[in-house]
């Protein structure tokens, strides 16, 4: 009897666990709700508003109120595959039951593979992983100045030119040359220096002024508006950087990954830089930066010079590489040239139509509408049609849908783009 007792018991406890662990499956997170607008509980560090983005899939993102738009904006060139892509999803779900975080103490094997990606990718022979843009410039110009001080104490000046962006720590926001971000927050470091972009004259004035330890430049301006460098000024930058002992960075954070077209965008002019800046599109989502440097840049950084806690996330390095392994395939990028030539020669029939359209330019998915005037209220109008795309310096509307746009969508996309000029 003892036993049969026993037995019932046991059956019974089953019983209840089995009842609340599907209780437990069942049961949905419970949602905060607050009496405040969510202008009253952030800092106003960016303008904002309509309803709350909520989920995504390829082209399109949706808000709270259902309403759907095509993301020509990828997460300001973030989604390069768009929205919850069908490869990122499963590794992901993988490599976050596996392991999220370990520290930089030790090697993880996803930095490791997707280190290995982007030095066979690239002309770089060493990565350093951090989190984002920001970091990454800051970290390439201590590189760059850890070379620079090692040749001279003196060698610890940089040189960036008008309309470049390069984040918003100390370091890089003293290399973006745009007076406007540095309203009420100066003093900024000493040693930093600008020139008018595409401008060799005037560069090489100021370079001859001051012991450079490095040159930055986006070869391809995102923020300042979509402005391309002069293949004759990237020559011009290299062959002064290899003469005087200068690190050559560039910044690659927003027109590399594949935006272009090519890989890296200065495989199109056929200049190699000393050290180059990755993030956005890098980590498939997930905040993750790198600097690619040759030899000669990391053999003056020794343990202890510069670190991160989170940088290299062993989830996003595993996105990382699925990223590089999908955007590095020549048929893939053959594609993104052909779309962005298409895309252009959208815009350029536009350009054709409506007196308010400057030019257009750009290259790959990376393509700019330069206005006559501000188009905020263009961008506005567009965001009610149901089409993201982002203002940049120089009245420029950017127009950077996933690598993964298809005709139809930017027919769409230019239709309503279309729709919003008329409104005026």
């Amino acid at each position: 009897m003892k036993a049969k007792a026993a037995k019932v018991t046991k059956t019974k406890t089953a019983s209840v666990k089995k009842v609340k662990a599907a209780t437990v499956k069942k049961a949905k997170m419970p949602k905060i709700t607050m009496d405040v607008s969510p202008e009253e509980i952030f800092v106003p560090t960016y303008k904002r508003g309509g309803a709350p983005f909520v989920r995504g899939k390829g082209i399109y993102i949706y808000d709270s109120d259902g309403k759907e738009y095509l993301d020509f904006g990828a997460g300001i060139a973030v989604n390069a595959l768009g929205h919850a892509h069908p490869a990122l999803l499963k590794e992901l779900g993988a490599q976050g039951g596996r392991i999220i975080h370990t520290s930089n103490l030790y090697y993880n094997e996803p930095q490791i593979e997707l280190a290995a990606r982007l030095v066979k990718h690239s002309f770089a022979t060493k990565v350093f992983l951090c989190n984002s843009g920001t970091e990454a410039n800051e970290a390439a110009i201590k590189f760059a100045r850890k070379r620079g001080t090692g040749v001279s104490s003196q060698k610890f000046h940089v040189l960036s030119f008008s309309d470049g962006f390069h984040g918003r720590t100390y370091g890089a926001l003293s290399a973006t040359a745009q007076p406007k971000f540095h309203v009420g927050v100066g003093p900024l470091p000493d040693g930093f220096h600008y020139a008018p972009f595409n401008d060799i004259q005037c560069a090489k004035a100021t370079l001859d002024k001051y012991d450079f330890a490095a040159i930055i430049v986006e070869p391809l301006q995102g923020e300042g508006g979509v402005n391309a460098a002069s293949v004759e000024f990237l020559r011009f930058l290299r062959e002064y950087a290899a003469e005087h002992t200068i690190s050559l960075i560039f910044d690659e954070i927003q027109c590399g990954m594949g935006r272009t077209g090519t890989l890296w965008y200065h495989e199109q002019a056929g200049v190699t830089p000393d050290i180059m800046t990755l993030a956005k599109p890098l980590g498939g989502g997930l905040p993750l930066g790198a600097v690619l440097c040759i030899d000669d840049v990391a053999a003056c950084i020794s343990p202890g010079d510069h670190g991160t806690t989170f940088g290299g996330n062993p989830v996003a390095c595993a996105l990382g590489s699925k990223v590089m392994d999908i955007v590095s395939d020549k048929k893939f990028l053959d594609k993104v040239q052909a779309n962005g030539d298409y895309l252009k020669g959208k815009l350029a029939a536009l350009a054709g139509k409506f007196r308010s359209i400057d030019n257009i330019r750009g290259t790959g998915l990376l393509v700019g509408a330069r206005m006559k005037d501000d188009p905020s209220k263009s961008v506005d109008e567009c965001r009610k049609r149901g089409l993201l795309v982002i203002k940049a310096g120089m009245n420029t509307i950017r127009f950077m849908p996933p690598l993964t746009v298809s005709r139809k969508d930017i027919d769409k996309a230019v239709k309503i783009f279309e729709a919003a000029l008329s409104v005026g």
